[in-house]
């Protein structure tokens, strides 16, 4: 290969689809490569902070071992107008596992963003509490409420920059991005397994409206029929995907960019962290794919 195995990583926002990120880490470090950078974007920034504290194993045992009711017992709703989940219990509970640290005393380079609600302006965080930052960076309109940090509100960092390749320093590195918003020709659909689950859940009377709310976020097994209908809702949120992935197709043009993984918007909803096994074997796929396409390139 013509340069170094040394890579500056750039992972996108997109939910629980981000996980997928962790597949292609592992398969990176599989092949020998040395991940010296990670630019991340909302879970993109939660994944990348995570290996670049060193936690990666500890993480992905902790998230790949909840289940739907463990997810759904992590979200701590409120009748907020500004969203309806707090977001403040699932990283209680993760810094249980994973302490956290500042940024600046991270073994390797990370960075990540968000957006200020007031001056509407992209943040930049690359020292402070690795968790404040991871916070504000997937503060998702209307589902999570805005991060408070330094007396100022930020949301997450994907309305702007979904994929952060401005972020990173050093683009002589091979440059490896994943996106996990791709369209449905990036979708791949794996053999099903059968996984005991736990059954018996039932939601409070007080908690019918979220689940009308939360649809977008667990869609439905795919199916190959089209919807005849949307609501406002399904209207903002396909608008707003259209938008988004117009803007990462500027992007990913802009830069020069060396391997390019892509992971399909269809393959799990926003909060479906439940698969998260599911969405790091795929990453791994991906990464396989697009790898060898690269060094097949550079032998």
């Amino acid at each position: 290969m013509s340069k170094k195995k040394t890579v500056s990583l750039v992972l996108s926002s997109g939910g629980a689809r981000g996980l997928a990120h962790v597949g292609v880490i592992e398969e990176l470090e599989k092949r020998g490569y040395e991940i010296q950078e990670i630019a991340g974007c909302s879970a993109g920034a939660l994944v990348g902070g995570m290996y670049a504290a060193g936690k990666m194993n500890e993480f992905k045992d902790w998230i790949c071992n909840l289940d739907r009711i463990d997810v759904f017992s992590l979200m701590d709703f409120t009748f907020s107008s500004k969203g309806f989940i707090k977001g403040e219990k699932v990283f209680q509970a993760l810094k249980k596992v994973v302490p956290d640290c500042m940024i600046e005393d991270l073994p390797l380079k990370f960075s990540c963003n968000a957006v200020n609600i007031d001056s509407g302006k992209e943040q930049l965080f690359s020292k402070g509490s690795l968790y404040k930052a991871i916070r504000a960076s997937g503060s998702i309109p209307s589902v999570f409420l805005p991060a408070k940090y330094d007396k100022q509100h930020f949301i997450d960092g994907g309305v702007l920059n979904p994929i952060p390749i401005s972020l990173i320093s050093n683009l002589e590195n091979i440059v490896v991005v994943v996106d996990v918003n791709g369209s449905e020709e990036d979708f791949l659909k794996l053999p099903k397994k059968s996984s005991p689950e736990k059954s018996g859940l039932s939601l409070p009377s007080w908690l019918k409206e979220y689940q009308r709310k939360m649809k977008q976020f667990f869609p439905e097994e795919k199916k190959e029929e089209k919807k005849e209908s949307y609501s406002a809702l399904d209207l903002v949120t396909r608008s707003f995907d259209l938008l988004q992935d117009q803007y990462c197709n500027l992007i990913l043009e802009k830069y020069p960019i060396d391997v390019t993984i892509k992971i399909s918007r269809s393959q799990a909803g926003t909060l479906e962290f439940h698969r998260s096994a599911e969405m790091i074997e795929i990453g791994k796929l991906k990464a396989i794919e697009a790898l060898d396409q690269f060094e097949d390139g550079n032998s």
